[in-house]
This record gives structure tokens, sequence and C-alpha cells, in this order.
């Protein structure tokens, strides 16, 4: 195979006379779109961005290699701009700024036929002095691509040792393309120069090729980790000296990366006590490491959330078709139909399953920050944020922190494990202690006293106040009551303050005082609202605001949504808490109102779907539910567009 089989002469453009590296990217990435290569140009055009704020995609020569990598490509590809004058916006290793040669290279996910490895040839070949001065004066296209063509890696590269010595490499961007593959080439020429055998793994986009084996990681006289991703498999090197550094440093300083390893590593490398996790914290800022730690903890909150409410829903559903409506109430445990009871241990084992979504969060999103030494102490912080101390302290009356406290301890608990495993030095005959008692320990400890009292006071403080707000104004007119409950239904999904507002709404039907319609649709809008903006944001302003990870956990808000679980929701709340709250909340206000003001009435606490033949008026009902769940799809997509086209702006 060829550089050609994953190119075209119509996506090389010579003697561009673009002057901005915003202009050669939105060109390239139409370019790629309009030969088939990509299926969304903006969506593509987002992941290139991404990738251009971690890192230099400008390198020696007057060459750049931005890349993205996204499920929008259709096959891996490359496009080409030679630019007729060089751009001074563009950063690059040596400082110069200036580049004349772009070559945009556009990753699937899940490619693993090869055409990775070819487009990482690309990378090999630009290295080559001679050859790019070639590709700048090549007068066609054709000639262009054939210089490409011409220069093929060879098939086993001649590994020199004249000093005995070995290293180990391992390189790793997150394209996992240009960057993995260059810093790899790079620390193997600087070893032979030295005449040091360098063995490099690289950690890209079709996995780990190259793996080193057991000989020559016994052998080997250090590891460099160049990578912006914790490395796999880190355990294989316990005991061997290490440095870790950006994948961008080798193309700047190899020999100087190994006289570093070999005269001055950063430590010895112990898995259990974690001692290589700098690779990932120190190659990213705090926000960086942040949002990364939300990401994470959402992606593992997310099965939780869809285990509990699948259980719940089964459960209810069941006992909705033999006409039973509150099948939580305890009286069902004990009942003579073995259906029913079954039916009820569901719902209350899917409720007891929702109890651990803060703490997996949490948990998940420390461990993001810190590796292991997070789990421990984030799990701890997001079973407070859920307010399990109060049930196992028996505590009445007590109200969690939920999602904010869960943001907030989990980001701590991973800050602080991550600062005294990194900081902690000790005999090495008891490192062991380390990992073991005192990382966790101490950890463990500063959550309690940082949850007793800021986190708790302060949040769950908050909480309490707008819990005391609905009491206060129980009585109040119907618009002003119907806007309190919807409100605070919608504020945090299915959280305390949302348990509150429902106890005194409940209350309020009970005594036929204020039926609960503000109450159900609050429920129900904001997830189905939040999953709907997902599906129609392509058609609402013709590209995509939510990546492919959202839009999964869209579909699944929606379906809860049907169910009456608004927790399917959370993960964008998590992420974007200022614009989900006040949208949610606008729409749970605006639904309401028209419903109420259309008469329609809800005296059942029955928001999922099941419950709706229940509600007096029903297509009153589903017209102001529809209204709230518009408003808020498209508020959500035309806010976010608003802040995409804001941010791009930001970044040039």
């Amino acid at each position: 195979m060829f550089l050609s089989d994953v190119t075209s002469q119509e996506l090389i453009l010579l003697d561009q006379t673009w002057n901005s590296r915003e202009t050669i990217l939105e060109n390239l990435c139409n370019l790629l779109f309009e030969q088939g290569k990509v299926s969304d140009k903006a969506a593509f055009l987002r992941a290139v961005w991404e990738r251009e704020n971690l890192s230099e995609t400008g390198f020696e020569q007057g060459i750049a290699i931005p890349h993205g990598k996204s499920a929008v490509v259709s096959q891996p590809a490359f496009a080409v701009a030679r630019l007729r004058q060089p751009v001074s916006d563009w950063p690059t290793m040596d400082g110069e700024d200036s580049v004349s040669l772009v070559f945009l290279l556009a990753v699937p996910f899940g490619d693993d036929d090869g055409h990775l490895r070819l487009l990482s040839t690309l990378s090999l070949a630009l290295m080559d002095e001679d050859n790019v001065a070639a590709l700048k004066a090549a007068p066609t296209v054709a000639e262009f691509l054939a210089l490409l063509d011409a220069h093929q890696a060879p098939a086993e590269k001649t590994l020199v040792n004249d000093s005995g010595k070995s290293l180990i490499v391992i390189t790793s961007c997150p394209a996992g393309i240009a960057h993995t593959y260059m810093a790899a080439e790079a620390l193997e020429k600087a070893g032979a120069a030295r005449g040091i055998r360098v063995y490099s793994e690289k950690q890209g986009a079709s996995g780990i090729e190259d793996a080193v084996n057991e000989a020559q990681i016994r052998q080997a006289a250090g590891v460099i980790f160049a990578a912006e991703l914790p490395p796999k498999g880190k355990a294989r090197f316990n005991g061997k000296p290490f440095i870790t550094t950006s994948v961008s440093e080798p193309l700047k300083d190899a020999d100087g990366l190994i006289d570093r390893l070999l005269t001055r590593p950063d430590g010895i490398v112990d898995e259990a006590e974690n001692g290589d996790r700098q690779t990932a914290t120190q190659s990213l800022s705090f926000g960086r490491q942040l949002y990364q730690g939300i990401s994470t903890g959402i992606s593992y909150m997310i099965p939780v959330i869809v285990a509990a409410g699948l259980m719940i829903g089964i459960g209810q559903l069941l006992a909705s078709t033999l006409g039973i409506t509150d099948i939580g109430n305890s009286a069902w445990a004990t009942d003579e139909n073995t259906l029913l009871v079954i039916c009820h241990f569901l719902t209350l084992y899917g409720s007891m399953i929702m109890k651990f979504m803060y703490p997996v969060f949490a948990a998940y999103m420390a461990y993001s920050i810190a590796d292991r030494p997070g789990l421990v102490p984030g799990f701890v912080g997001g079973a407070f944020a859920g307010g399990l101390h109060y049930t196992f302290w028996s505590v009445s009356g007590g109200i969690p922190s939920g999602f904010l406290g869960a943001l907030i301890l989990g980001a701590l608990a991973g800050f602080i494990a991550n600062y005294l495993n990194r900081h902690i030095r000790l005999h090495k005959n008891l490192q062991a202690m380390k990992p073991m008692l005192i990382v966790p320990g101490l950890s463990v400890l500063a959550i309690f006293f940082i949850n007793f009292y800021f986190v708790d006071p302060v949040f769950g403080g908050i909480n309490r106040f707008l819990q005391e707000f609905i009491t206060d104004h129980g009585t109040s007119s119907t618009i002003m009551l119907a806007t309190i409950i919807a409100a605070l239904t919608a504020f945090d999904l299915g959280g305390p303050v949302n348990k509150s507002a429902g106890a005194i709404a409940i209350g309020l039907a009970a005594d036929h005082i204020f039926p609960l319609t503000s109450r159900v649709l609050g429920i129900v809008i904001p997830p189905i609202g939040i999953g709907l903006a997902t599906l129609l944001d392509r058609f609402i302003v013709r590209q995509r605001v939510f990546d492919e990870n959202q839009r999964v956990t869209g579909m699944t808000s929606l379906i809860l949504g049907f169910l009456a679980i608004g927790e399917g929701a959370i993960p964008f709340m998590l992420r974007n808490p200022i614009i989900t709250i006040s949208i949610n909340i606008t729409g749970a206000i605006i639904g309401s109102l028209i419903a109420i003001g259309l008469g329609s009435v809800q005296w059942y606490p029955l928001p999922a779907i099941w419950g709706w033949p229940l509600v007096q008026n029903l297509p009153a009902y589903l017209c102001g539910m529809g209204s709230g769940i518009l408003f808020i799809a498209f508020a959500n997509v035309l806010v976010r567009y608003y802040l995409i086209k804001i941010g791009k702006m930001t970044l040039n």
C-alpha cells in the first residue's frame, strides 16, 4: 500500500494564498467533507481544534500536521495545503510560528485495518529534510503525490547497541497518529547516535504496536514515558528508572531526554505506588484535568443510572399492568401475589442502585486525576454527596449536597490523593505503606473535614434553604406555587431539592389543596428535552453541538424521561451546571404554566407515560409538556452552538 491510498490529487492543494490557521483548517476540513472522507465537517473541525489546543502540531521546516480523531471520519485520509506565503500564527516546535506546508489527518475511531499505520508513515516521511524540500518544490500535484509514495519506511529498522545499553520508550498522543510515531522515531535516532538501542512501543490509535517483551524490559536501563495519555501496562516496568514528558518534547530535544533518564531520572516505576502518574497530570493543565475527570466520571456513572432506571421501570410497568400505581409502598412487600412482591422489590432495587450514582461518579472522577489512589477518597466523597452518611449515622432530616457536592468532593479527592502520592517520600523498606495506608488514610481524612466543615454546611445548607422556601410558600397563589414546584423539581433531577419539592407537592395533593400537574411535568420535561436536543442539533444549526458520547447519553435520558426518571440528564448537568439547570428550570415552568393554563389537572403522582391516561384534559397536558420539551431542546442546541462559535474565536 502507498500513501496515495489514503489521499488523492483532489485532496492536495498547492500554492494557496490562505493567510491564517483558522482559514487553512476550515478549508481542508471542507475539502475532506466534499471528498466523502468525513460525514460532518463541523464536528470534525471541532475535533481538530480540540487537538490543536492540547499541544503544538507545527514542526521544524515549516511543516504542520494537525489531526482530528472522530466518529464522523468515514475512512482514514489526509488533505494537504502548500502555501504561497508562510502563515505566522501556527505554533511550532522550534518557536518560529511559521508554517508553509500543512497535512491535515482525519482519523476514525476503531480502525484496525492498517490504514492508520500508513498515516504514521506520512509523519515519518516528513522527518526527512531532503524529502520535505522536494515536496516544497514539486511543480505539480502528481509529482507531489509521487514523492510521498516514493518515501516508504523500511521494512525493518536497524537498531544499534554499540554501548551495550538499551532503553524503552512509550509514546502516545490523544489521536494516536503523528506525535506518537514521530516521538518514537526521534528517540530511536537519538539513541542510535549514542550507540544505545531504543525499543519504542507506540500506544496509538490502533492499540499497542511494537510491544516490548519481558527480555527487553529486563535489559533496559530505564523507561521514557513520552505520552499525553496514561500509559497502558505500567506495572511491567516496576523497578525501572523513568522520566515522564509530553509527546512533543522528543521532537525538540530527544538527546536531552535520554541524558536525563540516564543521569537524573524522575524516580523508580512502582505501579502500586503509582510513581509514574505524572505522565498524565504534568502534561495537562488544571482545567484540562478537571474536564477530563468530569468526563471520565460521567462515562462510568451512566451505566449505574441506566441499570437503576431499568429496574425501576420494569417494576413500575409490570405493576401498572395490574392496576397498581404505588408499587413502592411497603405494603406490597408481603402481598399474596408473588409478581407484585417482585415488582415492589425490583423498584426498591433500582432505587438502591441509584444511590451509588454519585459515589461512582466521584470515584472515577478522582481516578482520572490521581489514578488508583483517588478511587477510595473519591468514592467516599460521592457517598457524602449522596447523603449515605446520614443513613449510616442515623441522622434524621439531613440534606445531602447533591451533584454540586459530588463535583467538588470528587475533584478534591483526586487532587489531594495525587499530591500526596507524588510528594510523600519514604524509605524503600516502607514504600508499601504509602499506597495501602498513608495516601488513602490521609486523603479520606481530608475529605471528611472538607465535607464536614464546607461542603455539607454550604451546599446542604443551600438545599435546606430551598426546602424551607418550598414550605413557606406552600399556600401561595396557583401560578406562584406551580412555578415554585416546577422550578425546584427540575433543579437537580431527582436530588434533595427535587425530593423536597415532591414531599410538599404530594402533601398538598393528598389534602386536595393543589394538584400535582406542575410536579409531574417538572420531572419528565428536562430529561426528554435534553435527549431530544442531542437528536435535533444538526437539523437546527446544521452541525453537531453534542459529541458522540453525549448523543448516546441523550438517548438514555430521553428513554428514562418517559419512565419519569430524571437522573438520565444528570451527566449534562455535571458537565455544564449553569447552562443545564437554568434551561431545565425555564422549560419546566413554561410547560407547567401552559398545561395548567389550558385546564390540565393531574392529582396522581404518576409522571411516567402509563400515568398519562389518568390526567384530566390530556391534550392540554401534552401541549404543555411538548412546549417545555421543545424549549429545552432548542435552547440547549442554540446556547451550545453559540459557545462553540465563541470558543473557536477564542482559540484563534
